[in-house]
């Protein structure tokens, strides 16, 4: 996931109303003090806006993003700093198929709470990632739900298991030596489909977050976040401290590579220091690398892993490799000890 804005960004800025739909943007491509207030009072953010969607029946919220919502992306781009100028996406029919069977192929513990808190899923093209999920409030400002937002143009390229190689090897710099192979789906199953389903796993995740007590609110500046007993799952693996203020880990001594996991945005960690990442993981409590990269991505990478390992009794495995050779492997952790806590939390969840 591409965390959106933080509140703390917007705190000290006056709100203003954002542009009509067909209008230019309301701030300058370079402008982020202008993006953030405008993003923040985007009537994409409040749920008002989104009850038509959330009166239809949940196959009719899904499919190209209102012009809204795309306006409300940019404005996001810019406040992070983005290039990517985002767009309507004319997604190919076979493509918005495969989004809605993969989602109707899930659990339904998985899917019955989402019948009031998610708006849809929505196609944007240039988004800046994957995919994207930011939160919608009520009039009294409360977390009330979320949307999802798609690329088609990064998904209609690959499978399974080739998205989930290149996601996972994206914190790594590249190199001939060294390569990283990941496998979510027997080879019968490694199509788009079940790419675009995992991916949904994860923003799901997000969404189901939103209100909860998994970990604190992403829009909540650092300094404000207060007392973390109220995080449970949180407290796994999290804590909040440093200079500069920071979420830090409790590995972060056996794991130091983990300051350096970024996925998407350039990678930092020498692919030379592949196995020496992973097995640092390994030490861990978290389900993937993904998971040791944010609080809201820990909890959002767990739920994902674990409805598709445990509950769909799909494949992971990561599979590492040092000029040709197998180095490491990297399975799933949910009969390991060391994820047992983790798995207590989210079976509650999805009992």
């Amino acid at each position: 996931m591409r965390l959106p804005l933080l509140a703390a960004l917007a705190l000290c800025l006056c709100t203003s109303a954002a542009g009509g739909e067909g209008d230019k943007l309301p701030c300058a491509p370079k402008d982020k003090p202008c993006a953030i207030r405008a993003a923040m009072a985007h009537p994409a953010k409040h749920l008002s806006w989104w009850k038509p969607a959330l009166a239809k029946p949940f196959s009719e919220r899904i499919g190209p993003a209102p012009a809204k919502l795309v306006e409300f992306i940019a404005l996001d781009n810019i406040g992070n700093g983005f290039p990517n100028k985002p767009r309507i996406s004319k997604a190919p029919a076979d493509f918005v198929r495969d989004v809605k069977a993969a989602f109707e192929e899930l659990p339904e513990a998985v899917k019955r709470p989402l019948t009031n808190r998610l708006a849809g899923i929505y196609f944007v093209e240039d988004l800046g990632g994957t995919g994207f999920t930011d939160m919608i409030v009520d009039d009294a400002g409360k977390p009330a739900g979320g949307f999802i937002v798609l690329d088609p143009t990064v998904l209609l390229q690959h499978t399974a298991n080739t998205w989930a190689t290149w996601r996972d090897g994206t914190p790594f710099k590249p190199s001939a030596d060294d390569r990283l192979e990941v496998t979510i789906e027997t080879p019968a199953n490694d199509n788009r489909k079940q790419a675009i389903q995992y991916i949904l796993l994860h923003e799901i995740g997000h969404v189901l977050s939103i209100g909860s007590n998994f970990h604190p609110n992403w829009n909540t500046p650092l300094d404000q976040v207060g007392a973390t007993a109220q995080y449970p799952f949180y407290e796994l693996s999290w804590r909040l401290g440093g200079s500069p203020l920071a979420y830090r880990t409790l590995f972060d001594a056996a794991f130091p590579q983990r300051k350096d996991v970024v996925y998407y945005f350039g990678p930092r960690i020498p692919a030379d220091q592949m196995v020496e990442t992973y097995t640092g993981l390994g030490k861990t409590n978290f389900a993937t690398l993904y998971s040791s990269s944010h609080p809201g991505d820990d909890f959002a990478e767990a739920f994902a892993n674990y409805v598709h390992v445990v509950m769909m009794k799909r494949p992971f495995e990561i599979r590492l490799y040092h000029f040709g050779q197998l180095a490491l492997t990297y399975p799933a952790c949910w009969s390991e000890p060391r994820c047992a806590p983790k798995r207590v939390v989210l079976e509650a969840l999805l009992k």
